[in-house]
């Protein structure tokens, strides 16, 4: 699913990365963190929703998981630096994001994803809004949303003003994210909070008509601490988006109904626990069955393996946890810092 809630985050951050001139006063440092079920609530109804805890995330977790890559983590740091210093907006700022997607099936092998993301922390909304505008350069479109300006933003010429600039990055955004051609929408829904994502879906959120249902509420906020929380209705013809030889795997991935859970980060440890819901307790035993039967091909191929990778992989097969309680067949994988920082260090 190319077109994904990935591609709606970057576009966010994109978008105000686009603007040029500093802001020496973007932020507030008197702003109050909101919490993820009161931006879940502005959210308007939607397929999948996910929340993070963005400042422990940027803040603390992710300086952890990429402690055994310093190179890596000097990039992310410097490319928050160098965003900080375009634009005055601090991502480590902001306190909570939470993201709503609606799946569309395009073509027989394709979904695409609408989405809208509300971002909430110690930034001023007024400040990141004219940053926004001034890095697109004119080629933006504004339209009323009640007492609200909701800035439309053409994300394919803005790229074409920066290519000459940094082709590459952008190259690497196009391929990514799949999504220039569209425009992206904008607007401070208050003194702390923003909120962008695609025209129709920022459009939905103002009007306040529509909100997330509680058959996915209802799956948010069970982990204690969990620095990300999603929940998501699974779009019929699922089985496609994956080259799938055995009919029988794939009957079982089309019986997935539902897909929640949660990621944690704690002291030399990250955990994260999926839980998969089908229709009936039969479908989630054959799926069940199927987990454990490529648990045990994974752990025969990989096992012998001496590549420090591959090793890693291995481990984590084998301490992957696979339980059934009646429709719902639930993943529960800890992977320790020592294994994070070999697959980390990896990475160029």
């Amino acid at each position: 699913m190319k077109n994904s809630l990935f591609a709606a985050l970057t576009l966010f951050a994109m978008a105000l990365n686009f603007a040029t001139p500093t802001l020496a006063d973007a932020r507030s440092g008197t702003a109050a963190a909101g919490s993820a079920g009161e931006l879940v609530a502005l959210l308007p109804a939607s397929d999948a929703v996910i929340t993070m805890d963005a400042g422990r995330l940027l803040g603390q977790a992710l300086p952890g998981l990429l402690a055994g890559n310093q190179t890596l983590l000097g990039k992310v740091n410097a490319e928050l630096s160098e965003m900080q210093s375009k634009t005055g907006i601090d991502l480590r700022q902001f306190d909570t994001v939470a993201a709503g997607v609606n799946f569309k099936k395009v073509a027989e092998k394709k979904f695409d994803a609408d989405a809208v993301v509300v971002a909430r922390g110690q930034i001023n909304s007024a400040a990141v809004i004219s940053a926004a505008k001034l890095g697109a350069n004119g080629k933006y479109r504004e339209e009323k949303a009640g007492t609200r300006t909701i800035y439309i933003i053409s994300l394919k010429e803005v790229a074409k003003q920066h290519a000459a600039a940094d082709p590459k990055k952008l190259d690497a955004i196009n391929r990514s994210t799949g999504m220039l051609a569209k425009d992206m929408a904008v607007t401070a829904f208050d003194a702390t909070t923003i909120v962008g994502g695609s025209v129709e879906r920022v459009r939905e959120l103002l009007a306040g008509k529509s909100k997330v249902s509680p058959e996915l509420t209802g799956y948010l906020g069970r982990t204690d601490g969990a620095l990300i929380d999603f929940a998501a209705k699974v779009p019929n013809g699922l089985r496609t988006l994956v080259p799938l030889d055995n009919d029988e795997l794939g009957k079982n991935i089309d019986a997935i109904r539902m897909i929640y859970g949660s990621m944690r980060v704690t002291g030399e440890m990250a955990s994260l626990n999926a839980t998969a819901k089908t229709l009936q307790p039969e479908q989630a035993a054959g799926l069940k069955e199927t987990l454990d039967g490529l648990q045990m091909i994974g752990k025969a191929f990989l096992g012998s393996s001496k590549a420090p990778d591959k090793q890693v992989y291995a481990r984590m097969i084998e301490n992957a946890r696979f339980t059934q309680t009646g429709n719902e067949v639930s993943l529960a994988l800890t992977v320790p810092q020592s294994d994070i920082n070999v697959l980390v260090g990896m990475i160029k």
